[in-house]
């Protein structure tokens, strides 16, 4: 189980995506922010690799126009949602296992982080973040000390 972390928005800077952006569009994919109309599209690749809990907060991030998606081929390779769950909340994000590596979670995660900075927040929480390693070294995030049990203890149990 992961713990929540907190990221310093102010800390990225306006176009940190960009460089990764342009080296993903040489190989073809691209970083796009997703519509309403791809809502079956998204949420499907989502659901498929990811599972229904991921996929019913990425419903949730896209109707709020909080989603951004990578795309190869014109298929869904990867997804980062953000006010999905709550305000000022990163995640649940996920990148097809054959093209992790590549810098995809990284560009959709910064897109997501600057689009949070451009909605007035100085910080933002991600949600239960498994690869802590990851969002530490990408964007300085720190876990928030004692975020276990977290803003998901509610959920419903099967």
């Amino acid at each position: 189980m992961g713990c929540d972390m907190l990221v310093k928005l102010y800390d990225i800077e306006d176009g940190a995506s960009l460089p990764i952006e342009k080296a993903l569009s040489e190989e073809g994919i691209l970083i796009k922010r997703a519509m309403s109309v791809d809502l079956n599209r998204v949420v499907g690749f989502v659901r498929e690799q990811f599972g229904d809990g991921w996929a019913n907060e990425c419903t949730a991030g896209l109707l709020k126009n909080g989603c951004w998606i990578a795309v190869k081929d014109k298929q869904v390779v990867g997804f980062a949602c953000f006010e999905a769950t709550m305000p000022d909340y990163f995640g649940p994000t996920g990148v097809l296992e054959s093209l992790r590596g590549k810098g995809i979670g990284k560009a959709l995660l910064l897109k997501s982080l600057l689009s949070l900075k451009e909605r007035g927040y100085a910080y933002a929480i991600i949600g239960w973040a498994g690869p802590v390693d990851f969002y530490k070294k990408c964007v300085g995030a720190i876990p928030i000390e004692n975020s276990i049990p977290n803003s998901y203890h509610n959920l419903v149990q099967a």
